[in-house]
């Protein structure tokens, strides 16, 4: 499936209320990131921290990207409604 802008729109659309999480761990850093489709839109938050003492950070509400929404779209296909979508 081609992940153009009316597919991945279409995508959210028919997706309302889907969420998952993803966590990130390596030696210097951590994050952690909860998407939600709604409104047509993905969101995300982003919570963080690296290893200098003052560098945890929170991002809220945060609206993605198209090419974020391609990538977290492309990712997730398996699970997410395509009826109707070719």
């Amino acid at each position: 499936m081609r992940l153009t802008v009316a597919v991945v729109q279409q995508l959210l659309d028919q997706n309302d209320g889907f969420e998952d999480t993803t966590s990130t761990s390596q030696k210097n850093f951590s994050e952690t990131r909860r998407y939600r489709i709604a409104d047509g839109q993905l969101y995300y938050d982003a919570s963080g921290k690296t290893s200098w003492a003052d560098s945890r950070y929170s991002h809220k509400g945060q609206v993605a990207t198209i090419e974020q929404a391609r990538n977290f779209l492309r990712t997730r296909l398996h699970r997410l409604n395509t009826d109707g979508i070719e």
